[in-house]
Formats: C-alpha cells, structure tokens, sequence
C-alpha cells in the first residue's frame, strides 16, 4: 500500500479536508461556472430575460446527463477508494475502463433519444413560443458534444479519487476559462446569439475533457490496459450500485425541474407575471442554488477518499469525526447563503442582467425577490440533506443514500408543487421548498442516527471532535 493511501487512515483530519476539499471545491464551482457564465453574458445581452428563460428549459436535459456521469464517476471513484482501504486494489483498472465505456455509449444513447425529439421535449420543460426557437439554437449545439460534456464529469471523478484533486481543477479550470474567453467574442462580437454561447460552451467541454485524457497516462494507483474497456459488467454493477445516489438525486432534479417548470408556465401565465417571467427568474435561481450546493459537494466529494478509505479499514471513529466535519461546513455555507439572499436578493439576480424585452420589469424583480426569500430560506437543511446522502454513498451504504436524496425531492417537492399552487397560485411553487427542506431535515437526523448506530461507532475516539483528530 502506497504512503499517500495510509495517510488516509493517520493523518490529521482538518489537513486532509483542506488538501483534497479546496481543489475539489474549486473544481466544481467552475464546472457550475459553465452554464452560469452563458446565462450572465445572454442576460446582459440582448437576448436578455427571454434568453435566460430559453436556458432554463434546456437544463433538465443537461442534468439527464450529468446524471449518468456522476452516477457512474462518483461510484468508480467510491469503489476505487474503499478497495484501497482493504489493500485490494486490482480490479479498479476495470472499474475505470468499464466505467468510461459505459459513460460514453449513454452518451450517445441520450443524443440519440433527443435529437428527434427537440422540438417537443423543450415544449414540455417549459419552453413558450417566445423562447422554443433560442432554446433550439442552444440546445442543438450543447447536445451535439454530450460525450465530452459527460466523459469529462465522469473522469474528473475518478482523478480526485486517485489522489490528484489539483488535476481534476485544472482540467474544469481551464475549460472554464475558455468558456469565459469565448462567450462575449461569440455573442457580442460575432453575434451569434444563442448559438454562440452554446459553442463557447462546448468547446470549453472538449478543453476539459482533453485535459483528463492526458491525466489518464499518469495516474498513480492504477493502469489503465486496451482490455480495461472491456466492460466488466459484474465489477461495473458493484461500483454503479455505490454511485447509485449520484444518479437518482440528479435525476430527482430533472423531475423537480419539469413539474417545475410546467407548474410555472400553467399558474404563471394565469398571474401578472406571465409564464416567461417565473421561468426565467427559477432559471437563475438553479444556476446560483447550483454554485452553493457545489460548495457542499465538493467539501464531500473531497472528503470520499478519507471517508472511503476508512470505511474500508474499518476505522468508524474516523469516519463519524468526518462526519461531523463536513456537517460543520455544509452549515457554515447554508447560513452565510441564507443570509445573502435573504438581505441582497436584487443583487444576486442583477448578476445575470436588467429585463428588457418583458411587459413589466417591476414584476420580473418582484418574483425575483420573492424566490430568493422564500424558495431558498431553508437551504441550510437543503445542503445537510445533500451532504448526508454524498456521505452515505461514500461510505459504501448506498440505500441510506439513495433514500435520502428521494426524501426531500420526490417524496416531498414534486407533491407539494402539484398542492400548494391550487391554494397560492404561482407562488405555491415558493412554498413548497422551504415545507420540503424542513421534512426532509427531520428524516435527515433519523437517517443519520440509524446509519452510525449500523456501523457500530463507539469508543472514546468517536468523542474527539473532527478537528482534534
């Protein structure tokens, strides 16, 4: 066993979060960058609010396929950490190369069941007959270069697992940073419009990937050979079953964001804000709820080698310590993102542009104002739920994982969305989050306490704090 793997077991907890959680953290805000920078250069364009909402009926699909790419990275990456722990690491060289062959034939599959489809499929996430077109030029060009948009996702996973978080940043890093350079010659200079921020976008995507490719001759605990992607159905099953979660809490997002987004289109355009208006506005609130819940993700996805690791050695003081580690900072984000919305909503949303091809733009900051206050009040329960399901699957317990992530979205949202607008009207849809984050919080503190009583943590280590460590 390599010196970097036992440090795991032995070094001090703090120290490891900062070295694998910072890169890790970093990595994802920029990956989330990707779709945010296009919706600040489109809101600040003149495609303005009707663009934003266009790119909001694209996003289900774009979770579609991050679905299928965390899914499988993020369970590579747990089997990978938790065979290290048990000093048994000579099938991961499978696990990998199944896990990319896999993620790219899905890939094609996804492109294959929508391209037909276009047209009908953004009708039904919402889009009007003022936005179908725009959504169509950017959705055309984005689903195009799924492969690389999923291949990157799924091997950055697997390089934060091998111990390399700084490469896994520098690949999104740099895919990012072209985006950025490229979103306002493409808009702006070359006045593409929506197209232009989807090729900006997907070039960025194959920048990224690119840089993944080159890491994948270097890597440090496995090797990959021509007949590693040959999947291994069995080892593949294995590792896919502790990614589990990964896939269902993204694909509880999609259905969150189509009722959503019909609910929003059907009670909007019964209100004065008309349907364009709520849609654009919860277009950006997912862009800015992404760049928050990342910030948890990435604190425990940094965190899945220590965790992974330890669970393998059967080292329970230290995974309840990381527990509560990681607890301590998806609180710390929640409460410092509460109080952002709640005291500059009209800063936060200005980020992404002033309307100007709506009717009325007192409505637009109207609703604008009321997301941020009341759709996003209890997102500190939000970001515990999602941290304590990251965890789970990490810890190799992928039902307590899989359940948690369906609690709070399926179990909860979706039905209170269908409910509470037959009594509120549009604003129903606001309501109904923060009702969903306080069940699904109390179920948390359930789940939890069920989970370490399973794993038997006990001992007079369990009592130091994650810091003491």
């Amino acid at each position: 066993m390599s010196d970097r793997s036992e440090s795991l077991g032995t070094e001090r907890i703090s120290k490891l979060m900062f070295k694998f959680c910072v890169p890790c953290i970093m990595s994802l805000l920029v990956s989330a960058l990707y779709n945010i920078v296009d919706q600040i250069f489109i809101g600040n364009s003149e495609l303005s609010t009707l663009g934003n909402a266009a790119t909001g009926v694209v996003f289900p699909v774009f979770v579609i396929a991050q679905a299928f790419a965390w899914g499988i990275g993020d369970g590579v990456a747990a089997f990978m950490n938790i065979r290290q722990g048990r000093s048994d690491t000579g099938k991961i060289h499978n696990c990998v190369g199944s896990g990319i062959t896999v993620t790219f034939a899905a890939s094609i599959v996804i492109m294959a069941v929508f391209f037909p489809v276009n047209r009908s499929a953004l009708m039904l996430f919402g889009a009007s007959d003022k936005t179908i077109d725009m959504a169509l030029e950017y959705f055309n060009v984005i689903l195009a270069f799924f492969p690389a948009y999923m291949l990157s996702n799924m091997i950055n996973s697997v390089i934060r697992a091998d111990g390399s978080p700084s490469w896994s940043m520098i690949s999104t890093l740099s895919g990012a940073a072209v985006n950025l350079v490229l979103d306002p010659v493409f808009i702006f200079a070359c006045k593409w419009g929506m197209a232009g921020a989807a090729w900006a976008t997907v070039i960025g995507q194959s920048v990224s990937l690119a840089v993944c490719i080159v890491y994948l001759f270097r890597t440090k605990t496995f090797a990959l050979k021509p007949k590693s992607f040959v999947p291994d159905m069995r080892v593949f099953w294995e590792s896919f079953k502790l990614g589990a979660s990964s896939f269902v809490t993204q694909m509880t997002i999609v259905a969150v964001a189509l009722v959503g987004n019909m609910t929003l289109a059907k009670y909007g355009a019964a209100s004065h804000y008309g349907s364009d208006i709520p849609i654009a506005v919860m277009s950006i609130e997912s862009k800015v709820f992404t760049v928050v819940i990342n910030i948890v993700v990435g604190i425990v996805l940094g965190s899945q080698p220590i965790i992974g690791y330890n669970v393998g050695a059967e080292n329970v003081s230290r995974v309840k310590s990381l527990y509560k580690a990681n607890l301590i900072c998806a609180v710390a984000v929640g409460l410092i993102s509460t109080v952002i919305f709640e005291a500059a909503p009209d800063a936060v949303a200005a980020i992404f542009g002033k309307p100007t091809n709506i009717p009325n733009t007192d409505d637009y900051w109207d609703f604008a104002r009321k997301t941020f206050r009341i759709f996003l009040s209890l997102v500190s329960f939000t970001c515990i739920v999602k941290m304590s399901a990251i965890f789970f699957q990490a810890a190799g317990r992928p039902i307590f994982a899989v359940v948690t992530s369906l609690t709070r979205d399926i179990l909860c949202f979706v039905p209170l969305i269908c409910i509470l607008p037959l009594f509120y009207g549009v604003e129903g849809v606001l309501i109904a989050a923060p009702v969903a984050d306080a069940i699904a919080m109390a179920l948390n503190i359930v789940f939890t306490a069920v989970f370490f009583k399973g794993i038997g943590v006990a001992g007079k280590n369990a009592a130091k704090t994650a810091w003491e460590q």
